[in-house]
């Protein structure tokens, strides 16, 4: 089972995962695949949504505090990435998910993905103007989705739209 590669992950084995936990003196322990079963499985999920799907699996019940032990401990390796999505609990995506920058709809708290690029031209300008260095794996914008952003007359940076500038 830890030969098989987690899905989502494009082919990253659990077995990777699992050296990396021994380089660090820990095991990959059967709750701890399971929990990152469940986060590859869901994309973007919060710890109760993980603890959810943990629990679905057919294995035994998982506490709560069980679940976020690891997700903490997958964080701490870089197996997986948290994300705060606004005023909701954080997210979390496998690392290997690929780079993007989270887009959280202010009306219809729909998540999405952005590509990276634009984000880091905008890291780059503030680490060179205030030496502050972005973190973009953290990073959510807020905004309006294409669906909500006609219903309530928002434009995008600050008014104007992509197309008009």
């Amino acid at each position: 089972m830890l030969d098989d590669p987690v899905p989502g992950t494009r082919g990253l084995p659990v077995e990777e995962v699992a050296e990396v936990l021994r380089s660090r003196g820990l095991r990959m322990t059967s709750q701890r695949e399971r929990v990152l079963r469940a986060v590859a499985r869901l994309v973007h999920g919060t710890p109760e949504e993980v603890s959810a799907m943990v629990n679905a699996d057919g294995g035994s019940l998982m506490p709560p505090s069980t679940v976020y032990r690891n997700l903490d401990t997958l964080e701490r390796i870089g197996a997986v990435s948290r994300t705060q999505l606004g005023k909701r609990a954080p997210s979390y995506h496998l690392a290997s998910h690929g780079d993007h920058v989270h887009v959280v709809c202010s009306c219809c708290r729909e998540v999405g993905e952005a590509p990276v690029d634009g984000a880091r031209a905008f890291a780059a300008a503030v680490e060179e103007a205030s030496g502050f260095v972005v973190d973009l794996r953290h990073m959510a914008v807020q905004g309006w989705c294409a669906e909500c952003a006609p219903e309530v007359g928002h434009r995008s940076t600050w008014g104007v739209r992509s197309e008009e500038r």
